[in-house]
């Protein structure tokens, strides 16, 4: 029988840090298993059956081993493989009877968990940063066991860091409740909880995503969130041993939070026909995205939505270019994995040359390895069928390959059969051609980047096609320019309005305190696309007038002739 340790368990690492045998044979774990239930209602509840993480290094070095102990173990619980150090944990598989109790604990909790004063509620926030502060280690090394480079990781932790920092939370505050005096009158604006909250994270990044679930309850909803069954672990860690105790610590009532590893499907299914639930945050692609938004408001539910992004970097004629180069590079970072890394570079016809060289000079920096080496900012592609035909569909179309192109191995060698690609540079010239371009058009998903560089005109008409290009734009995550102009930047400060967030002169895919943690409109956000702030998107506006004494209701109306 496996040794287990449900919850607040300590994450296995890699084989060398978990007693493998020196000689290869039959390596044996030092740790016990770190295992999670379905927690619904405040209780850690049974499941029927279960799915298990395999360490994202296994992938690398014996693929087949990787995949046969999973199989194994979810036919065989009690297999003699759980003791290998490769299986980092596992998480129950929800019942159907499960996914509805949690919608119904959800309910039960709402209207108890609004009534709590919102400096109460708000001190969640805080009280989740330092906690992820405390147990930063364990939340870096648990998702490096599901595949994301150390340094990705941290750059995650950093992100979560900066939507609970005390400036956001202000900000947070402020527009939640704020009062003034008029006439003896007390006058307040608020926004007040929708109620239930369901949240669906996405696969390539769960339990950041998941992590959200914490503002949406600092709004005074309940939540109820899916992890994902593909690589729910990390989520449940988060959620279940770092976010549970704290609400316990405030008094929140049990079913505030509830967390089920569940099909997708058959969840959202059951979510969008559930008359206990009020919103649905979905994230995921934007064809999916489109489909549930039209379903979930059919059945009067609001759908939150966080699709795809196929974000623009700008770079103006006067621009830095070793940093904008730099920022471009982020294009990279997990392999173009992530939604709200760049996907094309608009490039002034000036310094296109120049910038192309310093692209070329910092590609060399990205590169493939384990996840947990500290070089390493690749990710490992398993399905690259689509990554060659954007990239052939390109080259035919008249694109320039700048660099990449090919798959390559663990090493770096270029390889017919490895499982990494190499960062791919393309460059586009023509604003028109561009446009007809798959590789423009749309989110890759892959370290693929073009860069578009249009016909010489004038001064002001570049600037003009520049803004026009990037407004054209049928997604709308993040937009970013590179000028030292302070009038170029104004124009796209005024005028750039597709996307949630525009960044100025930095990084493309940084975090800050105040602003949107993600959000956009068009493909990226629905018709009800903006910046994505969750507890605002949780929550409805309200006005309230108090009078401090009975006011003539003639008077309130028709006003007071000595006024």
């Amino acid at each position: 029988m496996t040794s287990t340790t449900y919850g607040h368990g300590v994450v296995p690492g890699s084989p060398e840090r978990e007693g493998a045998d020196a000689s290869g044979t039959a390596p044996v774990r030092d740790r016990p298993l770190l295992s999670y239930r379905s927690y619904i209602g405040g209780e850690d509840t049974a499941g029927e059956g279960w799915v298990y993480t395999i360490s994202s290094r296994s992938l690398l070095e014996d693929v087949f081993s990787s995949i046969s102990l999973k199989r194994e173990l979810e036919r065989n619980p009690d297999s003699p493989s759980a003791e290998h150090p490769y299986v980092v944990g596992r998480v129950a598989a929800a019942t159907t009877e499960e996914i509805d109790l949690s919608l119904e604990a959800a309910a039960q909790a709402a209207p108890r968990w609004a009534m709590v004063p919102l400096e109460q509620r708000l001190e969640l926030g805080a009280l989740f940063r330092e906690t992820l502060l405390a147990n930063r280690q364990t939340f870096l090394d648990m998702l490096v066991a599901e595949g994301h480079p150390v340094k990705l990781a941290r750059w995650e932790l950093s992100c979560l860091l900066e939507v609970y920092c005390p400036e956001s939370i202000g900000w947070y505050h402020k527009r939640m409740h704020s009062e003034c005096e008029y006439r003896g009158r007390r006058l307040i604006s608020r926004r007040a909880p929708d109620g239930v909250v369901c949240l669906n994270p996405p696969q390539n990044a769960p339990a950041p995503s998941a992590a959200l679930a914490v503002l949406a309850m600092m709004a005074g909803n309940a939540v109820v969130v899916r992890a994902p069954r593909s690589i729910p672990l990390s989520t449940m860690y988060v959620l279940r041993d770092l976010v549970a105790p704290l609400l316990e610590k405030i008094g929140a009532p049990p079913g505030t939070l509830n967390v089920v590893c569940s099909n997708p499907r058959q969840t959202m299914d059951r979510w969008v026909e559930s008359p206990f639930v009020d919103d649905i945050f979905y994230i995921g692609g934007s064809e999916e995205g489109m489909r549930f938004q039209a379903k979930a408001i059919a059945n009067g539910k609001k759908p939150i939505l966080e699709l795809a992004g196929n974000d623009t970097i700008a770079v103006w004629k006067d621009a830095d270019l070793e940093k904008a180069a730099e920022a471009i590079t982020e294009s990279f970072y997990g392999s173009g994995q992530i939604c709200m890394v760049p996907n094309s570079v608009l490039a002034h016809p000036d310094i296109a040359d120049a910038l192309i060289e310093q692209i070329k000079i910092k590609v060399r920096g990205i590169r493939p390895g384990y996840p947990e080496d500290e070089n390493v900012l690749l990710s490992p592609v398993r399905r690259s069928e689509k990554f060659f035909g954007l990239l052939n569909q390109a080259l035919e179309g008249g694109a320039e390959l700048i660099c990449g192109g090919h798959r390559m191995e663990l090493d770096g060698t270029p390889s017919e059969t490895g499982v990494f690609l190499e960062p791919t540079v393309l460059r586009v010239d023509g604003l028109p051609r561009a446009r007809e371009l798959e590789v423009v058009q749309q989110e890759t998903f892959f370290p693929l980047i073009p860069v578009v560089v249009p016909e010489p005109v004038p001064h002001n008409e570049m600037r003009e096609l520049f803004v026009d290009y990037i407004n054209s734009n049928a997604y709308g995550l993040r937009n970013s320019l590179w000028s030292g102009s302070p009038r170029v930047i104004d124009q796209f400060v005024l005028r750039v309005v597709n996307g949630g967030l525009l960044k100025v002169n930095d990084s493309h895919i940084g975090f800050l305190p105040y602003l949107p943690s993600h959000g956009g409109t068009g493909l990226t956000g629905g018709v009800f696309g903006e910046a994505n702030y969750p507890m605002l998107k949780t929550s409805h506006l309200q006005g309230v007038s108090v009078s401090a004494e009975a006011i003539s209701p003639y008077k309130a109306v028709f006003g007071d002739d000595e006024d």
